[in-house]
């Protein structure tokens, strides 16, 4: 009929930054559909598959209220049919280091499920969050590689009101854990504020996050990236839009966050 279809691609569990995809979408296509997947092939061993929450009626119900004009949630069997072995893997730099060091083979998993999304609607354009700022240049790089006529749109990080950066994982933080996880927003401020004052390398500015991060409880640093954000090359000069880029345990949910660099 010659309507522009919007897909934002989703592992389900919604909060506030799923939905806020859904209405960015609904401004730039005449229909929206959402996937919601929690996709196998991304999480890797001894990884939360089994625990990752979920609720399908309660997610249908928000989708709904948000105009969304279908919900498409399939089976394991569907996406990954019996004997399937064909995988996309996007090489290189992208995908060497920040989360792709720490989770082998995850983004092979992301490339994977996207591609076969992409497949199965064929969308326009699809809608992605920032926060996973490394998963959306991926998948930016696959779309221009493989020729995928579809447009990446990408979503500023919705928070709290606290500054804590909205996740399904945030579900299974304590009290405690959840205060603790702060460190993250804390840190990136610190390092704004630290670049902001003329502080340009990274290695001074990593260092004050370390110990910022670390004053926390319960806090384990994964990385703390500092460099370019297209290539995700990490740089020691900090220069205008540089992104800084995290992965921090709290207890035992490991969680991300990112903010861009401005001089």
């Amino acid at each position: 009929a010659g309507l522009r279809v919007g897909l934002v691609p989703t592992m389900g569990y919604f909060h506030e930054g799923h939905l806020a995809l859904m209405r960015r979408a609904r401004e730039l296509a005449d229909r929206v559909v959402v996937s919601l997947f929690v996709n196998p092939t991304q999480f890797g061993p001894g990884e939360d598959l089994d625990r990752y929450p979920r609720d399908l009626e309660r997610d249908r119900a928000l989708a709904e209220e948000t105009g969304v004009d279908l919900l498409f949630a399939p089976s394991v069997e569907e996406i990954y049919p019996p004997g399937a072995s064909t995988f996309v893997e996007v090489e290189g730099g992208l995908t060497a280091g920040l989360c792709g060091a720490s989770r082998p083979g995850h983004f092979r998993g992301v490339a994977t499920v996207v591609a076969k999304l992409f497949n199965i609607v064929q969308p326009d354009l699809a809608v992605f969050g920032e926060k996973d700022f490394q998963q959306l240049q991926v998948i930016r790089r696959m779309v221009r590689d493989l020729h995928i006529p579809v447009e990446i749109v990408g979503h500023p990080i919705v928070r709290e009101p606290d500054g804590l950066a909205m996740s399904s994982r945030n579900s299974y933080l304590s009290a405690q854990e959840r205060a603790s996880a702060l460190a993250l927003f804390r840190a990136l401020e610190l390092a704004k504020k630290m670049v902001g004052m003329g502080v340009t390398r990274a290695s001074e500015v990593r260092r004050a996050m370390e110990e910022a991060i670390l004053a926390h409880p319960s806090t384990r640093i994964d990385y703390i990236f500092i460099g370019d954000p297209e290539t995700l090359a990490e740089t020691e000069a900090i220069g205008p839009g540089s992104l800084v880029a995290l992965a921090v345990w709290v207890g035992r949910t490991r969680l991300i966050d990112n903010m861009r660099m401005e001089i």
